[in-house]
């Protein structure tokens, strides 16, 4: 999963210019109302919440956004949304899951099919490209909020289901299967570990590596998906390579 982790820092570079700044707190802002809204707002019994609050925290989110976002869920005049997933292949046949929150589906699957039209992509069926991802969660933690050692660290996470543990430059990204999430987002709480991020992710078995002039029309769809409101994830197999990580 290193692949993963490389693109997973990569985004997190990027998150941290303004430009970008308030296109995830809109999507974080989005996930608390939601999370809210279909569970409550008592995170111990709302594991949707307690990772919403948690990455909104992570993201330096204010604490009365926060709160505002939750009470908005509760109330009557939040929007209903619908949780949809789209598949596709992108140009050069890079596979793409695209995970989206609406509240026009009509209006999300136009804009869907529009980018991968524009990149000469095609969006597929459902269920088409499922077998090419792995269903997996993800802990990102800063490295300097670990005060073990890196051994002694996962070692004591080993019977919580760590899976696997990368460090990408200051940041460290801790892989579990699906069904031990919630495990381990509650040992990482209770052992007052501080998390930057965490979610539930898509990782590709097999990854296919381009060029870098192609591989940049990739990034290029990535990014134009990203900037949809609807859209909450995108996942691919496109390889990143240490050219694609020095030049973007």
């Amino acid at each position: 999963m290193a692949g993963h982790s490389k693109w997973a820092n990569i985004k997190h570079r990027k998150g941290a210019q303004d430009a970008k700044r308030s296109k995830i707190f809109t999507k974080l802002i989005k996930e608390l109302t939601i999370a809210a809204k279909v569970g409550g707002d008592d995170k111990d019994s709302n594991p949707r919440l307690r990772t919403a609050i948690q990455n909104a925290k992570g993201a330096n989110m204010p604490k009365d956004t926060i709160s505002r976002a939750i009470k908005k869920g509760l109330s009557n005049e939040s929007e209903n949304y619908t949780e949809v997933s789209f598949e596709g292949y992108g140009p050069s046949g890079i596979a793409f899951f695209i995970d989206c929150s609406t509240n026009n589906n009509n209006r999300t699957v136009s804009n869907v099919r529009a980018i991968f039209n524009k990149f000469g992509g095609e969006l597929g069926t459902k269920g088409s490209l499922e077998f090419i991802f792995n269903r997996k969660g993800l802990f990102i933690i800063e490295k300097s909020r670990i005060n073990s050692n890196k051994d002694e660290f996962q070692m004591n996470l080993i019977d919580w289901g760590l899976e696997d543990f990368i460090i990408e430059e200051d940041l460290c990204f801790l892989y579990v299967e699906m069904k031990d999430f919630n495990k381990m987002q509650k040992k990482l709480e209770e052992d007052n570990v501080v998390v930057k991020s965490s979610e539930l992710i898509r990782v590709p078995s097999t990854t296919k590596s381009l060029e870098f002039e192609k591989a940049q029309s990739i990034i290029k769809m990535i990014e134009k998906f990203e900037e949809d409101d609807d859209v909450q994830n995108v996942f691919h197999n496109l390889e990143i390579t240490e050219e694609i990580i020095r030049k973007i």
